[in-house]
């Protein structure tokens, strides 16, 4: 029973932390900052829902398989994001006079 109430609190902690990270990605401007939220919800959202996922279930493969799934998460998100990132800036020419607060 505890364990159900605090994967439903962990679900809904994942679910809020998702729909903030959409609606970056709708307000932000630039670029680089609406990376940012994808990859907070990349990596913080998916966690929180797949911990979540974790306490809930009861199979112990399928538990040990969403935590690979984590820790899969947790080593590529930054790397792709940081790739992303440097790419944006690359290419780019003007893009410090775009993020100068007019």
């Amino acid at each position: 029973m505890i364990r159900q109430i605090i994967g439903s609190i962990f679900l809904l902690g994942g679910m809020f932390v998702m729909f903030v990270s959409v609606l970056g990605l709708y307000r932000f401007k630039y670029t680089l900052n609406r990376m940012h939220t994808s990859a907070l919800a990349d990596t913080l959202g998916t966690a929180f829902v797949i911990i979540g996922l974790m306490l809930i279930g009861l199979n112990l493969f399928h538990i040990l398989k969403m935590f690979l799934v984590i820790v899969f998460f947790w080593l590529t998100s930054p790397v792709s994001s940081h790739l992303i990132a440097k790419a944006e800036i690359l290419t780019n020419l003007n893009l410090e006079e775009r993020m100068k607060e007019k």
